[in-house]
């Protein structure tokens, strides 16, 4: 079996089982929750009786005590006023409904795995793919030249220097070798190279998050401002709720009151708990707080929110470690993930944070957001290539179930699939 057609394999033979398996857990979930809604009405009949019932007997009572005659005909008219009183504000919760049944709507069109990274890595597959288009639209043969417009286009595409410097040194060697002079063979080489370039790297790369199977799984989310980070945890604690894990947020950003009531809004969102101080208090108290809290009422996920000033990186590293000493306290092994999340759309610059970030603090791995936004997809073979940091999660769309687990074969074969097509013509 060819290189291409393991790739192929591995994406299109061996998901769907899982995706349908995930696709009946929402079902089920979403089932289970309008089950749950139309309980209101029925709480009306028994608050009627009691006061009714109540009134007549404190009406007869009142009555007896004076020595006056009962009259039955003038309590039970209190009571139809009274009944007529309660019932009126019953049918104001309909709304309630109608928002309650609104999220459905994300569910109902629910897509694979498959198609949300297909859907998600399209403009960066249509880089490759002009990239390929730009480099032999003007093919004489394999020279210098070639060589050179070969590294430009692969920097172009964000695939990192270093990364596009080592394709081209390979590429000249395998064309001395095997004396490649033709165009689909030239072309056939680059993307086997690009591929073999991505797969050599990650041989010994861990794209999985590290879930304790006992005790809580403590998750610390880093990166500067507007890159998705908040969005990125109430995503994640969306997905963990709809397995049935109890999860917790703490909104250690304390440097923006917008980071915080951002979260607090994801918190609803999502149907979590929200552990928040006030704007400019200090970002371990709150973590001391979470902690606690998830301690006393057995949490499953906690997933911390941190400032990103990497204006003051000094005063950023004391921050982060002195968080990292309250979890210590009491989970040694805790944090168990330290995930960086980075904008898919600023290629380079995204680059420059992630090398910042390593430098500061040990993190674990990648969140990269906004992947469907953009066209440089490419630049996950940089961070595989010159960073040596596995990616985690990547966000594929706008809704709140588009944060996937990172996988491998997917992305090669979603950024990569027209060319290999190309390649087997």
């Amino acid at each position: 079996m060819g290189f291409f057609d393991k790739i192929k394999k591995a994406v299109l033979g061996e998901k769907p089982a899982e995706i349908e398996k995930q696709e009946q857990i929402v079902e089920e979930e979403i089932v289970a929750e309008s089950l749950e809604t139309p309980q209101l009405e029925e709480t009306t009949e028994p608050v009627i009786e009691e006061i009714t019932e109540t009134t007549i007997s404190e009406s007869i009572k009142i009555e007896e005590e004076s020595n006056q005659s009962i009259e039955v005909e003038e309590p039970k008219q209190i009571a139809e006023e009274i009944k007529v009183e309660v019932l009126e504000p019953v049918a104001e919760p309909e709304p309630v409904k109608v928002e309650i049944e609104q999220p459905k709507e994300e569910h109902v069109v629910a897509e694979t795995t498959v198609e949300k990274y297909d859907k998600g890595l399209e403009k960066s597959r249509k880089t490759f793919g002009q990239f390929m288009n730009n480099l032999f639209s003007n093919f004489r043969m394999v020279d210098d030249e070639f060589f050179e417009d070969l590294e430009e286009s692969l920097i172009s595409a964000d695939v990192g220097f270093e990364t596009a410097m080592r394709i081209s040194d390979e590429l000249q060697e395998e064309v001395k070798l095997k004396n490649v002079k033709k165009q689909a063979d030239v072309q056939n080489t680059i993307i086997e190279k690009l591929v073999e370039i991505y797969e050599a790297e990650g041989t010994e790369e861990n794209n999985n998050l590290n879930i304790q199977k006992e005790g809580p799984t403590i998750i610390l989310f880093v990166g500067v401002n507007g890159v998705g980070k908040t969005t990125s945890i109430g995503k994640l604690a969306h997905r963990y709720k709809l397995e049935g894990k109890k999860v917790l947020l703490a909104a250690a950003d304390t440097f923006r009151a917008g980071a915080i009531d951002q979260l607090v809004v994801w918190g609803d969102r999502a149907g979590v708990d929200v552990v928040k101080h006030g704007a400019g208090s200090d970002p371990a108290a709150v973590v001391f707080d979470a902690v606690e809290k998830t301690k006393k009422e057995d949490y499953d996920i906690l997933l911390v929110d941190t400032a990103g000033r990497l204006q003051n990186k000094v005063h950023l590293m004391k921050e982060l470690e002195k968080m990292k000493r309250v979890i210590e306290r009491e989970y040694p092994s805790a944090p168990h993930e330290v995930l960086l999340v980075v904008d898919a759309t600023t290629g380079q610059n995204a680059m420059v944070q992630a090398k910042e970030f390593k430098d500061t603090t040990d993190v674990t791995g990648i969140v990269l957001s906004k992947l469907d936004g953009t066209a440089k997809g490419g630049m996950v073979l940089a961070i595989r290539n010159e960073l040596h940091l596995p990616v985690k999660l990547v966000g594929l769309g706008e809704k709140i179930t588009d944060l996937e687990d990172f996988d491998p074969n997917q992305f090669v074969y979603g950024l990569f699939k027209d060319l290999m097509e190309m390649h087997e013509d």
